[in-house]
């Protein structure tokens, strides 16, 4: 008998390879959060790593990391993604105890 489709999808996704973007964003200089590093699989784990080795805050998020992978190295995240992204920044400035 086969799989119910909600099985067959959550199997499928298990085995989908990660993907992982770093952004930057510099209130005084930048209009929006800038793209610095984007990639899946064994780039994705590279880019991980290099952020818990340097204490810089990870949220996952593959619905976004999805979206932001199609945003070029370097360029401001689309405004489509502001919500999304204020949501992270939001994560991060809390984690630090930063204001918002």
């Amino acid at each position: 008998m086969d799989q119910p489709f909600y099985s067959r999808n959550r199997a499928y996704l298990k085995q989908r390879r990660p993907k992982a973007t770093a952004l930057g964003y510099e209130p005084q200089q930048d209009e929006a959060p800038k793209v610095l590093a984007s990639g899946e699989g064994f780039i994705a784990e590279q880019i991980i790593a290099i952020a818990k080795a340097n204490g810089i805050p990870i949220r996952e998020d593959p619905i976004l990391a999805e979206a932001l992978s199609k945003v070029d190295i370097g360029q401001a995240i689309p405004a489509e993604l502001y919500p999304l992204v204020a949501e992270v920044l939001a994560y991060i400035y809390r984690l630090q105890g930063r204001e918002i």
